[in-house]
């Protein structure tokens, strides 16, 4: 769980993350055009983590007892900034999804005993792990009540028969968390229930590497058949039927945590880009003096203040221990556009560098581009917050509420 955390705490981590994204991180980013597999995967992986370990940096999200800082969400925001900052420094500092994501349910929602067993290695970047959920058509995606793999029960355990796709870090796994039907039908509200797999569960295979146009995230985006595969009643992970309802505790701090480490990524662009007009000349004076181009800085600087002013929110709100279902859709839906408008700004402020392999700027843009799809697309998000917005209001109507009879 999170604790308090000083203001000098937090100063401190923050700035030790920033000097060791620059120095240990960026370099081989570099070389590598941001490409993890290219810079050597796994072995890349475990050569940063230690480093970060013996700076004192790793997991500053996780617990305490398993070598984390337990930091809540609205402190989590600078220092995953700054290790967004480079694309491979959410890896290295070990707060890169999926894995930061399921620390984070796993320390909420686990026993005892599943937390020895999963958290403690995944904490301490023993392991890596996914979140299967995402299935082919007709199966869950931006609709997760379509959910179509199922779990049977059996003696001691459960039976698990289906298909996913799109399960990020699945090659080279140590486990899966797993969201299966155990009761009613694709499109029912309920009945869905999350287990946890070790990856060599027999029954389980990672079948292909979905090509992708990010290369930045270790293990890939795969598809992954579950065929019998078998879990014993210790490893359902919450409630049977609850699964959606787990799910939560996880997907909305998720979201947040993208737009922190996509932040930090984006605005590397914006300053590599903000430098280059300030010392390139043309039409009788440096870029940066030219109106139109003070436009494009301007709107990027708009548009990173606004980001972090609505990821901030919905921070405080969970960390208040609300559900912040509002107010991530909102941060995320925003976020996801804006930092992609960014981007595409420090692209055209850099001229024909901004598309090459000269600057990192392209790859920023390419890397960023899936967020407006990953963690539920825009148009989903905008349909549920349309939604919440109708029925508050409404009721409010009904309710005699000032403004009434419009």
């Amino acid at each position: 769980m999170s604790r308090t955390t000083t203001p000098e705490e937090l100063a401190s981590l923050v700035a030790r993350t920033r000097a060791f994204v620059r120095e240990h991180v960026l370099p081989i980013e570099d070389a590598a055009d941001g490409d993890i597999e290219a810079a050597g995967g796994e072995d890349v992986r475990l050569q940063l983590q230690k480093l970060a370990r013996d700076a004192g940096i790793l997991a500053p999200h996780a617990p305490v007892e398993y070598g984390g800082h337990g930091l809540n969400m609205v402190d989590r925001a600078a220092v995953f900034e700054e290790a967004g900052y480079g694309l491979f420094g959410p890896l290295a500092t070990h707060i890169a999804a999926p894995d930061e994501g399921n620390i984070h349910m796993l320390d909420h929602i686990a026993s005892a005993a599943q937390k020895e067993k999963y958290l403690r290695p995944l904490a301490t970047g023993e392991v890596r792990s996914a979140f299967a959920m995402t299935e082919p058509a007709p199966g869950a995606g931006a609709d997760p009540s379509m959910l179509t793999t199922r779990a049977t029960k059996v003696d001691g355990g459960w039976v698990i028969d289906g298909r996913k796709w799109f399960i990020t870090g699945a090659d080279g796994a140590g486990f899966f968390i797993t969201m299966a039907r155990t009761s009613g039908e694709p499109g029912s509200a309920g009945g869905a229930t999350m287990f946890l797999m070790p990856a060599d569960t027999e029954g389980i295979e990672v079948v292909r590497h979905v090509g992708t146009v990010d290369k930045a995230m270790l293990g890939g985006h795969c598809e992954v058949a579950f065929t019998g595969a078998f879990v014993p009643d210790d490893d359902v992970l919450g409630g049977v039927d609850e699964g959606f309802r787990y799910a939560q505790v996880r997907l909305g701090p998720a979201r947040m945590t993208h737009v922190m480490r996509w932040t930090g990524a984006v605005r590397r662009a914006h300053e590599i880009a903000v430098n280059h007009v300030a010392h390139r000349e043309a039409f009788g004076s440096r870029l940066a003096d030219l109106g139109l181009m003070q436009q494009l800085i301007a709107d990027n600087e708009i548009d990173l203040a606004a980001t972090r002013a609505l990821l901030l929110e919905a921070c405080r709100v969970l960390d208040d221990g609300g559900r912040a279902a509002k107010e991530t859709s909102i941060a995320k839906t925003f976020a996801a556009e804006a930092l992609h408008r960014v981007a595409d700004r420090a692209q055209q402020m850099c001229g024909g560098l901004g598309v090459s392999t000269e600057l990192p700027v392209a790859r920023i843009a390419r890397e960023v581009r899936p967020f407006r799809i990953y963690d539920g697309p825009s148009e989903v998000h905008r349909w549920s917050i349309a939604k919440r917005a109708v029925k508050a209001i409404t009721s409010e109507f009904a309710a005699g509420a000032d403004g009434a009879g419009a």
